[in-house]
């Protein structure tokens, strides 16, 4: 009988530990959705600077306001969220993003066009905690990796921006955003899949997780160096996120002036620099898996801040080479640090995903407001010099405490 047991017991820890791929795959996939409709407000940029004769300011305004509104929103939503999970806020985040297609589509104006991407960044930071929640629910024994595969829909939503901006925008114009309204459509579909399979998990697992969180062999951390390494670990990524919003916004501009490129020339190295970004993350969380979290935070960075240096001091034929690069390695620590805050918060998966995808990385919008700003009283030669010191904040990573996975 003793022997049963153990092989009942065996057979659940395995389940227990197993990564759930097809949920993983799902939820990435409408990650990547998501995040192709925040891509959307980004690839407009070159066609709204001129349709509606927008300052560069303006535009910074416009990269804000959607990453202020989700930011500030996802710690809200990821502490309810672990008080409460709610399955079914997955589909109505969806539903505020569609909302907000179709108004980015017809908007006449500066203010309504503000309006729109506020639904767009609602959705948005409804979408990530709950998210998040899936896949932490769904990783198994293997978190950075299952985080990598979530954060990598993302990504490659961010990706496509500059082709569609290519594709669609400098042919169709401002009204080519109401196809994410398509985009919008097929996340809810997917979502109806996921949220059932949420809802067992969460009645199956959560109250195992929430004991094992607090009944874990080493002892939790003391709570003032926990709030040390989150404050660290928000600053880095909130430096990430500066940096990520020169080249997101406002990079395209700058190798127009500086190189001399058309409006779709001038796409291919930021494409480059966010499909690099792609990989990285991927291939970022394979490897935290085996190095563990910190050590890969401290490559990322190490690694990626003399590319980001010589950057504004390229040839042109150099600009694409050193952008993948810089790409790869600066996005290979980002899903390794959402898991490393996780597991200083056991059983607050919510709050620790919003406070670093969505204030922290949000937090980048005030820094495209302050370089728009910049550009328009100095030059884009100026912002791009002065951003490309900021990896150099990383090596704060030195001062974080050890990796916490048994404590997660």
């Amino acid at each position: 009988m003793s022997t049963q047991l153990k092989a009942v017991g065996a057979r659940t820890e395995a389940l227990r530990s197993a990564t759930v791929y097809a949920i993983l795959i799902a939820i990435s996939s409408v990650h990547l959705m998501n995040d192709m409709m925040q891509s959307v407000v980004t690839a407009l940029f070159p066609v709204l600077k001129d349709s509606l004769s927008l300052s560069l300011s303006q535009i910074g305004w416009i990269a804000f306001t959607l990453n202020m509104t989700s930011s500030v929103m996802q710690p809200v939503v990821g502490l309810i969220s672990d008080k409460r999970p709610s399955p079914w806020m997955l589909p109505v985040g969806m539903f505020s993003s569609m909302i907000g297609m179709a108004g980015l589509a017809v908007a006449p104006n500066f203010y309504l066009l503000l309006l729109a991407v506020v639904f767009v960044g609602l959705g948005s930071a409804v979408f990530h905690p709950e998210g998040s929640r899936v896949v932490h629910l769904a990783a198994g024994n293997r978190r950075a990796f299952s985080q990598s595969i979530y954060q990598v829909g993302g990504n490659f939503g961010h990706m496509l921006g500059p082709l569609m901006t290519m594709a669609i925008f400098i042919p169709l114009g401002q009204k080519g955003a109401a196809w994410g309204m398509a985009l919008a459509a097929t996340a809810i579909i997917i979502l109806m899949k996921v949220v059932p399979w949420y809802k067992e998990s969460l009645a199956a697992h959560d109250g195992k997780l929430k004991k094992k969180a607090a009944g874990a062999a080493r002892p939790p951390l003391a709570s003032k160096v926990v709030a040390m390494a989150l404050g660290i670990l928000v600053l880095i990524v909130f430096a990430r996120s500066w940096y990520g919003a020169a080249i997101g916004n406002f990079y395209q501009f700058y190798v127009e002036e500086t190189y001399g490129l058309s409006i779709k020339a001038a796409q291919v190295p930021l494409f480059l620099f966010l499909a690099a970004g792609v990989a990285g993350t991927f291939f970022g969380g394979m490897l935290a898996d085996r190095i563990g979290r910190k050590k890969m935070m401290l490559i990322s960075i190490v690694g990626a801040a003399p590319f980001a240096l010589m950057l504004p001091h390229l040839p042109l034929e150099w600009v694409y080479p050193i952008i993948v690069l810089l790409g790869f390695i600066l996005q290979s620590g980002f899903s390794v640090s959402v898991v490393y805050a996780q597991e200083l918060m056991p059983g607050k998966v919510g709050t620790a995903s919003g406070l670093i995808t969505g204030l922290a990385f949000g937090m980048g919008g005030l820094g495209a407001v302050v370089l728009g700003y910049l550009a328009d009283a100095h030059t884009l030669t100026y912002v791009m010099g002065l951003c490309s010191a900021l990896p150099l904040l990383g090596l704060l990573a030195i001062l974080l405490p050890k990796d916490r996975r048994e404590a997660a």
